[in-house]
């Protein structure tokens, strides 16, 4: 039966001096760090035959998860090249962006500005909803409308969508538990890791979930 595998990337580290909850702001971009880490797992997914077939890469528009497939898309295209092929070019969709957060702007730690100040810590009442900003469920929703639409786009054929720890994990724990709920503190999506699931294209019933951590080495 012909399948459709979505890869799901986390962006890489993002240069943060002032250690912000930066959530949706702009002007956030990927650290060296972050950079090297996109390029690792930009050459894993090159040189694997599993996926260096890639057809289309997306990603939310936010800057460090565009900086991150843009280094994925340069290392693909090598291989496109190589085999007299089109190049890849990269499309942005909001249904991949952050979780929205009302704590944005916030500095993590203490003194003027920091998140625990000022009776926020008061928001944080549920871990589970979660109950400062957009909830899990909203979360999994968006990202599954997205990937139920790119399943039909793009039917027997590998994609790659860059996006950041909560949707990717939202969505994951919905598939895998029938529920998005879950202590955010127990994630499994590393920097620039590779979420990948796989879909039967007629029903679109999930066959198969993997995930590699193609930056864990990357100092």
């Amino acid at each position: 039966m012909p399948a459709t595998t979505i890869h799901f990337v986390r962006h890489g580290k993002v240069y943060n001096p002032d250690h912000l909850l930066y959530e949706r702001l702009p002007g956030f971009h990927l650290s060296d760090r972050g950079l090297r880490m996109a390029q690792a797992t930009g050459a894993y997914l090159a040189a694997n035959p599993q996926t260096n077939t890639i057809a289309a890469v997306y990603s939310s528009p936010l800057e460090r998860t565009r900086e991150t497939a843009d280094a994925i898309i340069d290392a693909l295209n090598g291989v496109r090249a190589a085999r007299g092929q089109e190049p890849l070019t990269l499309t942005t969709d909001e249904r991949v962006i952050e979780a929205g957060n009302e704590f944005r702007g916030k500095r993590i730690g203490h003194g003027e500005g920091a998140l625990w100040r000022n009776g926020n810590w008061k928001l944080v009442l549920n871990l589970w909803k979660p109950s400062w900003g957009e909830s899990y469920r909203s979360i999994a929703a968006r990202v599954g409308d997205f990937a139920r639409e790119k399943v039909r786009q793009h039917p027997g054929e590998q994609i790659v969508v860059v996006s950041h720890e909560s949707p990717i994990w939202s969505y994951r724990h919905l598939l895998e538990t029938g529920h998005p709920e879950h202590w955010m503190f127990l994630r499994h999506t590393a920097l620039a890791s590779v979420t990948s699931i796989t879909y039967d294209c007629e029903t679109g019933d999930v066959m198969a979930i993997t995930y590699v951590d193609p930056a864990a080495d990357v100092r």
